[in-house]
């Protein structure tokens, strides 16, 4: 893990004359987006942002415009408006890092994460630098995934099966909508004769900041990967799925159709974890991330948990 300083930078509400944090996020703009560039993450505490309401002003106050998680691959429940529960993976389930819908042609550039119960023990959402993962790895890893780029491949079911059905990944019953937002988005689709839907997404796998201009490691390869699970899920999957590797809930590998090596998603896994930092959640605590420079996850925990998420262009 890294011991990093300033890494999220911390703000705290006795550090301010801000009556609220939206009346902060407001006149402090400036500074604020300063240190977001800067840090990748910025941590408001004691602020008392504990509810989706609190949450939604915060959001509303910072500039860009709230988002839908629509073609999102994390399970979550739409609570109100465009605020979220973080995900509803189990709770003795490992969230690798990442960086939010980076499989896409568009993402959010803002997340807002917020406290409102804190877990009894774990449950922190692990932060890394994205520049500095970039720069961690060998050069020889990041000339192949420059070159090649990652292709991701989802199979979503229509209502039944493992992983997300496609109303839910798309926030509609509508096929036509579906299609519409596939095509608008660069999304090679697929239905099969069971009303299941197949995507492929081609994407870069190192891009620029586009405020700061610096590089950052910007995918989900091993997360898609199945050898992002335990040694023996991970090897029942591929036996599976050994005839069509492509067939599985969801798949990674490079753009050209070439497989992944082994070797090279587990040193960005090693990579990763060496830039993990984590901290202890709070009830009332909100942290900002830019999506672009600072990856996420979240670790194992105990007892009730409750963090809801929103997301801005």
């Amino acid at each position: 893990m890294n011991t990093a300083t300033n890494f999220p930078y911390v703000w705290r509400k006795e550090d301010t004359t801000a009556n609220s944090l939206p009346e902060f996020l407001q006149t402090n703009y400036e500074e604020i987006k300063k240190q977001l560039l800067t840090h990748g993450a910025v941590l408001f505490k004691s602020f008392g942002i504990n509810n989706m309401d609190r949450l939604e002003e915060c959001v509303t106050a910072f500039p860009g415009e709230p988002l839908d998680y629509i073609d999102g691959n994390s399970p979550r429940t739409k609570l109100q408006g465009k605020v979220y529960t973080s995900t509803e993976h189990p709770a003795e389930a490992f969230i690798s890092l990442h960086n939010e819908l980076s499989y896409s042609s568009i993402w959010p550039q803002h997340i807002f994460f917020c406290c409102e119960i804190a877990a009894l023990e774990g449950g922190s959402t692990a932060i890394a630098d994205s520049r500095k993962i970039l720069q961690d790895l060998s050069p020889h890893t990041i000339e192949a995934f420059k070159t090649k780029g990652v292709q991701y491949i989802r199979n979503l079911h229509s209502g039944a099966g493992p992983g997300p059905s496609w109303q839910d990944t798309f926030e509609t019953n509508d096929r036509q909508a579906v299609e519409d937002h596939c095509k608008a988005n660069d999304i090679l689709f697929e239905w099969d004769g069971s009303n299941n839907l197949k995507l492929i997404q081609k994407r870069a796998a190192v891009i620029s900041h586009p405020e700061t201009g610096e590089e950052v490691w910007f995918n989900q390869a091993d997360q898609f990967h199945p050898s992002t699970n335990a040694e023996d899920i991970f090897e029942a999957l591929m036996e599976l799925y050994e005839d069509n590797l492509h067939a599985m809930p969801q798949y990674a590998c490079f753009n050209d159709g070439s497989e992944i090596p082994l070797s090279m998603l587990k040193e960005v896994r090693e990579v990763s974890e060496k830039n993990t930092v984590l901290f202890t959640w709070e009830s009332g605590d909100i942290m900002l991330v830019d999506n672009m420079l600072t990856a996420h996850g979240r670790t194992p925990f105990k007892g009730p948990r409750k963090i809801l998420v929103s997301m801005s262009s």
